[in-house]
């Protein structure tokens, strides 16, 4: 028999990083920590993203009731408002998830040292733990109606840490507020680019219309001129409501979000109903409803926060004006790429006619509402990973990663019968005009065929930005951009309103395959999957 001791030890081959996707995917739909983690921070945020785009959906129903110019006006107006609300908060917004994530990750760890040295430094056997351990005794006679001196109060609450506070003859649990830099500093660039979002659309309405394909002369200039100036009053509440929910995301609070954007929506769908055709105000009471909405969102999660967080910072100095600048900047390149795409696609619908541009507006409404649910996932992917690098657990992040991933395409699969029988048989809910319908019928195939598609990819984004990639983010997008505005414009002049929809679908493709190549190589953050 031969000595175990010579046998040479079994080598186990290390799979390559791409493998990383299928990473315990029997347990994609299983309800284990990870799951229920995963689900708890993106179900409620799903919802708030879909809540706001469903909105618009019932106010593009309301409109296209109005008549087809007016709808295909809106639609513009939207477009314009859209690109120049994302241009200036959806790097703010990303870069604010991921900060708060890890300064929150952060105090807690040193929160959690600082207890334990305290218990440490407080032992049982010394005199001073003695006192205390008597204290304990007459603390539970509480209820009996005994009290504590204020001395005594001083000494437990030294062992019940910076949280609790006990006051003499009233025993009392009051939370502290966080002290997060990036929640004071995401709140005053936010606030700063609502103020100038707000002066350049109003000034440069004309202007902005004109490069869509609105010009002198057209039916659309007039309602769509009213509809963009009157929403860009709600600018401010808009930025700010979206840098605030950046940071209950990272916060891993995403219910906080939903409460107010539902009760927001709710309020924006009530007053269209009465400022549209109760007072006939047309396309100005839909801008209107939508404004006063947006402001009730950002009342609501600021009363909120402050009673979570300390806004006023010490001093300037505690800002992190640099570090958002810096990476901020990055993801300003990125969402210009990324919706100029998006922009250019309804400027080339708009000029096809105002039927092909009401079809495509309709289209593309369904298209983002029923994509945009995968930003639940995107956004806890984004909170998990953020945390988990911060505690330098990169176990935790390949598992968020590949979960969040694998049920985001799931998610896909199932929208994309979801949107195709929909819109199929739901489209006279957004217009009676049958030529409308009919080109509306032409885009289903495009419209639900990407679902797929769009949810790796915008869950993708969520996983850069978790671990802090945002450099790559950013130059993939440009590249992506650039090939995607090529194959929009050729195949425009080829296939029309086809053309423009195949251009869209190549786009999501390869922002796709930018975050698998990514992470499915082992570069950047993740190179520790090749280790």
């Amino acid at each position: 028999m031969a000595d175990e001791s010579c046998v040479a030890p079994i080598e186990t081959k290390k799979l390559h990083p791409i493998f990383v996707f299928f990473k315990d995917i029997r347990l994609v739909l299983k309800m284990d920590l990870l799951g229920k983690e995963i689900l708890t921070i993106a179900v409620p945020a799903a919802m708030a993203f879909a809540a706001d785009p469903v909105a618009s959906l019932i106010d593009t129903a309301f409109i296209g009731h109005i008549g087809p110019v007016e709808i295909a006006a809106v639609g513009v107006s939207i477009a314009i408002f859209n690109q120049v609300s994302k241009v200036a908060i959806f790097p703010l917004v990303s870069i604010t998830t991921s900060f708060v994530a890890e300064e929150e990750t952060i105090e807690r760890l040193s929160n959690k040292v600082a207890k334990v040295e305290n218990v440490e430094k407080i032992s049982p056997n010394t005199d001073k733990g003695k006192e205390l351990m008597k204290d304990d005794v007459k603390l539970e006679n509480l209820e009996n109606g005994s009290t504590l001196n204020a001395e005594k109060n001083k000494k437990l609450a030294i062992v019940d840490g910076p949280k609790t506070t006990i006051t003499p003859n009233k025993f009392k649990f009051k939370k502290q507020k966080r002290n997060i830099p990036s929640a004071s500093t995401a709140l005053l660039i936010g606030a700063v680019l609502g103020v100038l979002e707000t002066i350049l659309l109003v000034f440069l309405a004309e202007p902005l219309l004109s490069l869509m394909g609105v010009r002198h002369g057209s039916k659309m200039l007039l309602p769509a001129h009213k509809y963009l100036t009157l929403r860009a009053l709600g600018a401010p509440a808009v930025l700010l409501s979206l840098a605030m929910q950046g940071v209950f995301r990272g916060f891993k609070d995403t219910k906080t979000p939903l409460y107010a954007t539902v009760i927001g929506d709710v309020t924006n769908i009530i007053l269209d109903l009465i400022l549209i055709f109760a007072c006939n105000l047309g396309v100005s009471g839909a801008a209107i409803a939508h404004v006063l909405s947006q402001y009730v969102i950002s009342m609501i999660l600021l009363v909120k926060l402050m009673n979570q967080v300390d806004l006023l910072p010490p001093s300037l100095k505690a800002l992190q004006l640099s570090r958002f600048l810096k990476n901020g900047l990055l993801l300003l390149f990125k969402v210009l790429a990324a919706t100029s795409c998006v922009t250019l696609a309804a400027s080339l619908a708009t000029r096809l006619g105002t039927t092909p541009m009401a079809a495509f507006q309709i289209c593309l409404q369904v298209w983002l509402t029923s994509s945009l649910l995968a930003d639940g996932l995107a956004v806890a992917g984004q909170a998990i990973i953020a945390s988990s690098f911060a505690e330098k657990n990169y176990e935790k992040a390949t598992a968020a990663a590949a979960r969040v991933l694998q049920m985001g395409f799931i998610m896909g699969l199932g929208l994309a019968v979801l949107v195709g029988v929909g819109l199929q048989f739901g489209s006279g809910m957004f217009t009676k005009d049958i030529n409308v319908k009919h080109i509306i019928t032409i885009g289903i195939p495009f419209v639900a065929g990407t679902q797929p598609i769009n949810s790796i990819a915008f869950i993708f984004d969520g996983v850069n930005f978790g671990a802090s990639d945002f450099a790559f983010s950013a130059y993939s997008m440009i590249v992506v951009a650039i090939m995607s505005i090529g194959s929009l414009l050729a195949l425009y002049k080829v296939g029309g309103f086809v053309g423009i929809w195949i251009a869209l679908s190549i786009f999501m493709g390869l922002r796709a395959i930018a975050g698998i190549w990514r992470m499915g190589t082992g570069t950047g953050p993740w190179a520790f999957l090749k280790k």
